[in-house]
């Protein structure tokens, strides 16, 4: 019995394996680090506190998950040579992997209902789309697709495996599998195929249906503004949904005897890293919502002064000066504006004007460098804290 199989992956590419790494590598960092911004925009900034950007920051943990289920094992594989997987992992990881992406297939159908709701009832919309309704619709795509992965799973451990052991795949899949099996794999071809069909083309079907009548709402909208609009509110999803059902409908849905072809691996590269890659920039350069939301984050830490060398921006800009970007906590960043940038404030009296005449002022109110046009004149620099 097979103990452990072999993932060839990209073995044929020889020298170029390296620059794939690189590759791969890069496109991960960027895919976990856009997402999780996502996360973050969605959960801090109250414009995004709704049904739609909830289903979305949903979508964008459902991405970290499935990219770091294959990722790893492929740089791994690229940059050590190392193509050894256990059983036990190979199962689990197809499981957790078609888990995911079936979930993702019914994730997507439910946003291609939300955007129908919104735009044909937008006076019923915030009615029905209650907190526990669009909780209840997240959660519920997740339930089918591990329930469809289950299936699959279970016809898959019945099957026997004696040898050879070599897939040529960067994942462990159920079609490579399949054909790996030295018993009848036809029950699993057959839980496989249905699986595929309940959790890609019906979903794809109904979001068509969703699309078709989202446009004939739009079509009667009054004036060309309002129509674009309307529809910017659904582009990013539809971007996304052609992106991932196109590459799972010709990897899936396809006659059995093409499965085990050479370019079903670099087909899966596009649902494995081209998309979740691209997700985070399709949702934020096209969304208007979160543009404002990383804007409005992005001035609670303006960039500050770290020299008292640099001149100051004039009044109103969301800087002070030019020579430092890293944003430093509230106190030091309140002591920055007001010792190191003179117009970020209307003048103010100094504070020596505060305190009585008969006292002589403390040791640390000594003339500023910064002169005495400065709104707090006696403040000493930051780097006397």
């Amino acid at each position: 019995m097979v103990q452990e199989f072999i993932l060839f992956a990209f073995s044929s590419l020889k020298q170029l394996q390296l620059l794939l790494f690189f590759l791969v590598l890069v496109a991960y960092i960027i895919c976990v680090t856009g997402n999780i911004i996502i996360i973050i925009l969605v959960r801090i900034e109250p414009l995004l506190q709704t049904p739609m950007y909830f289903f979305i920051s949903t979508f964008a943990v459902l991405e970290i998950m499935f990219v770091t289920v294959s990722i790893p094992k492929l740089l791994d594989n690229l940059i050590s040579g190392n193509k050894r997987i256990s059983f036990i992992e190979c199962f689990t990881q197809m499981f957790i992997f078609n888990g995911l992406g079936m979930t993702e297939c019914y994730l997507l159908l439910v946003m291609a209902f939300d955007r129908d709701l919104a735009i044909n009832s937008p006076l019923r919309y915030s009615a029905i789309m209650r907190k526990e309704i669009y909780t209840q619709l997240a959660v519920a795509p997740w339930v089918g697709g591990f329930s469809m992965s289950s299936m699959t799973l279970i016809y898959m451990a019945q099957m026997k495996f004696c040898g050879p052991n070599q897939i040529n795949h960067f994942i462990c899949d159920v079609a490579p599998l399949q054909n790996l099996s030295c018993s009848d794999p036809s029950m699993s071809k057959l839980s496989t195929t249905i699986a595929a069909i309940l959790a890609v083309v019906v979903p794809i079907l109904i979001i068509i249906t969703f699309y078709i009548h989202i446009i004939n709402a739009i079509s009667k909208i009054k004036g060309a503004e309002g129509k674009q609009k309307a529809f910017s509110t659904c582009s990013s999803h539809l971007i996304v949904t052609s992106l991932f059902f196109g590459s799972a409908l010709v990897v899936y849905i396809r006659p059995t005897d093409r499965l085990e072809g050479e370019n079903d691996k670099y087909l899966a590269l596009i649902y494995t890293i081209l998309t979740p890659l691209l997700n985070p920039f399709i949702y934020t350069l096209r969304n208007n919502d979160v543009k404002t939301a990383i804007r409005r984050l992005s001035n609670l830490y303006p960039p500050i002064c770290s020299s008292l060398d640099s001149k100051p921006f004039p009044l109103g800009s969301n800087t002070c000066c030019p020579c430092s970007l890293s944003p430093l906590p509230p106190l030091f960043l309140f002591l920055s504006r007001y010792t190191h940038c003179p117009s970020f404030l209307p003048p103010t009296l100094p504070l020596s004007s505060f305190l009585p005449t008969s006292f002589p002022p403390p040791f640390f109110l000594s003339p500023s460098p910064l002169g005495p046009q400065h709104p707090f004149p006696y403040l000493p620099p930051l780097g006397v804290f």
